[in-house]
């Protein structure tokens, strides 16, 4: 299928606009791309439904506290978890950014949300954002014990982009540990950080996320001269006891592939996966929601069936 017209004609202004800012002599900075997505996020996710209850905390971290942002759409249910971790190429992305996305997954999926406000690089690189994430994991139950939630042990790793693959590295870490994650769901999620596969140039120039950035990106996440295939989930060792998987891919997205490449790998370990892939999207299309609301609500949709479709919550 063809990209999404209104996708389309945006991107053409879009590129129009970046072409001008070159031109001028812009250089990209962290500041520029964090104030980018969250103006890109605000301006076309606009719409969010009532949670009952949001509650912004913390938990203790290596190098201090680490924000989080709890979201119960029932306060006196003890619904199931999920700890989610936002996307931004590493650099960018925050739980204020990301609200409305939280609140939509809390209300959609019926589930209690964990947004964590992880460190970013360039001031903080590999791996400091996984470290807080990983604490954070390892302290979910204790957080919201602490906060008197009602809450049903059972959690799940969700994820967008870079925070795709945070979850999925989170996921390989725990498997088969006593810390147990049941599902994990990976919306257009960054597996490869040798950027390999054929999508990363096939769909990496003239969309939205660009090859060029994302080398960008990940030389300012990656600066000690880490193994970046040892650092990718993709290639990272996988068993039956890696938890039940969706992975959310669009078409004209550069991380189509890896995506794609990652459900086979966990398939043929054994695990149960599922994979919803959109044909007509660009990556971070949950960002752009006003455009392709249709999209959007299906991604909604699939994401709770998957998350609500075991027999024992």
């Amino acid at each position: 299928m063809d990209l999404n017209q209104t996708l389309r004609l945006w991107l053409n202004t879009y590129h129009q606009a970046l072409t001008q800012l070159t031109e001028s002599g812009f250089v990209p900075s962290a500041e520029a791309v964090r104030e980018g997505l969250a103006t890109l996020t605000s301006t076309f996710v606009t719409q969010a439904p009532d949670v009952a209850e949001v509650l912004n905390t913390s938990v203790d971290g290596e190098a201090g506290d680490i924000p989080v942002r709890i979201y119960h759409p029932a306060p006196e249910s003890a619904l199931p978890v999920i700890l989610f971790l936002h996307g931004g190429g590493h650099m960018a992305g925050s739980v204020a950014v990301y609200d409305r996305i939280c609140r939509k997954l809390a209300a959609v999926t019926q589930h209690l949300v964990i947004a964590v406000d992880y460190r970013l690089a360039p001031e903080h690189p590999y791996p400091a954002g996984l470290t807080d994430a990983r604490k954070v994991l390892t302290q979910v139950w204790r957080l919201l014990d602490k906060h008197h939630q009602q809450y049903f042990p059972m959690l799940s790793l969700v994820g967008d982009s870079a925070g795709g693959a945070m979850a999925a590295t989170l996921s390989a870490d725990f498997q088969n540990s006593d810390i147990v994650v049941t599902n994990q769901v990976l919306i257009y999620p960054s597996l490869d950080y040798t950027m390999s596969l054929p999508s990363v140039a096939e769909n990496g120039q003239g969309l939205f996320l660009q090859q060029e950035k994302m080398h960008w990106y990940f030389d300012h996440y990656f600066q000690h001269q880490e193994n970046r295939q040892a650092a990718s989930p993709l290639w990272m060792r996988v068993t039956p006891g890696m938890p039940r998987t969706l992975v959310i891919t669009a078409q004209y997205c550069p991380l189509r592939d890896e995506g794609i490449a990652y459900v086979q790998k966990l398939s043929s370990a054994g695990v149960e996966t599922q994979h919803f892939h959109l044909d007509d999207m660009i990556h971070a299309y949950l960002n752009l929601e006003n455009m392709v609301p249709e999209q959007c609500a299906a991604t909604y949709r699939q994401i709770a069936a998957f998350l609500n479709s075991r027999d024992d919550q």
